[in-house]
């Protein structure tokens, strides 16, 4: 059953510079909590230090933890589950401490706890990251980012059109930068799954831009007299549908990871769903927007005044009466007299 009735003919191209503007406030706005916040919540893989999950038998707040560890120093307490009882308790990396300092500050949270009286507990976990793994997980999260980068430009490039390929990494650092955005606006920490996800919507992003470009690149044998706005236009219309479906089906099953998968998956999902919505946004208007600028910077040279017929006549016209006029032989009859 197909998704429309009739062949859709949405102008995506002439809202374009409202899409863009879109993305700019967004930004903007990430660019603001990013300022106002100090930076990028780092998570415990990036940042180095311990973080404990914690699980009371009794339902806790929050408050009564972080009063209850008053003589720990930078410490950071938060809720964690549905339960009521779950706390989430980190301890960032403050100098160059190694694996048992990091095992001295966990201890002295729970040994803190233990006496502080606020009902049985159970350690749900434990993470511990000195310093040198998180500088060695920065590093090889960047280097995946650039090697995804230089991989697509280069395969895009040499699939379509060097137009084409530029497209798709403006449309994927676009995506990359709606994501980042909205996970400081939110206050969700830059963990490796959410790195991971970054990965993966990057993948889905170039992915949808390929099925467009395709289209268009097949519509160029096919509308040759058209405008190469049109064409897009056209091109992105022709695969709405399934860009709908495919887009639909996959935030259907990350919202319910983001909904049911717990505290865990909750960036993860979260990125997820962010970057499949913002990989099909900037798909059909950053990534066609910028085909279409290049196209046109590419034919203005060639945008000469041409020579119609009329003015070719006039041309000739006046070609003719400039050339000099041969002088004619005497006839036969006079040179004979």
């Amino acid at each position: 059953m197909p998704l429309f009735s009739s062949q859709p003919d949405f102008d995506f191209i002439g809202k374009r510079w409202y899409a863009v503007g879109l993305s700019g406030l967004v930004i903007v706005a990430g660019l603001v909590a990013f300022v106002s916040r100090g930076g990028l919540l780092l998570g415990i893989d990036f940042s180095g230090g311990t973080l404990m999950v914690l699980e009371f038998e009794q339902p806790t707040t929050e408050d009564v933890v972080r009063d209850a560890l008053a003589e720990v120093d930078e410490k950071v307490v938060q809720q964690y589950g549905d339960s009521g009882g779950g706390i989430l308790i980190r301890l960032p990396q403050s100098g160059p401490e190694q694996g048992t300092s990091l095992e001295l500050g966990a201890e002295q949270v729970v040994s803190t706890l233990e006496s502080s009286g606020l009902g049985e507990f159970e350690v749900a976990s434990r993470e511990l990251v000195g310093p040198v793994i998180g500088r060695e997980l920065q590093q090889r999260g960047m280097s995946a980012f650039v090697f995804a980068l230089a991989g697509i430009l280069i395969y895009v490039g040499l699939r379509f059109r060097f137009s084409f390929g530029l497209g798709a990494i403006v449309a994927v650092v676009h995506d990359i930068l709606v994501t980042l955005s909205l996970l400081t606006i939110f206050g969700y920490e830059l963990s490796l799954n959410v790195v991971a996800a970054m990965l993966t919507i990057t993948g889905y992003s170039v992915n949808d831009s390929i099925v467009v470009f395709d289209r268009v690149r097949e519509n160029l044998r096919l509308m040759r007299r058209d405008q190469f706005e049109h064409l897009v236009n056209t091109s992105i219309n022709q695969m709405l549908a399934r860009t709908i479906i495919t887009s639909g089906t996959t935030s259907f099953a990350v919202l319910a990871l983001f909904i049911f998968g717990g505290e865990v998956l909750r960036g993860f999902s979260f990125t997820m769903l962010i970057g499949v919505i913002s990989g099909t946004y900037s798909t059909i208007f950053i990534a066609t927007s910028v085909a279409i600028m290049m196209a046109r910077g590419r034919s203005a040279p060639r945008s000469q005044p041409s020579t119609t017929p009329r003015s070719a006549e006039k041309a000739n016209q006046a070609s003719r009466t400039q050339r000099p006029q041969r002088s004619k032989r005497p006839s036969r009859k006079a040179r004979a007299s």
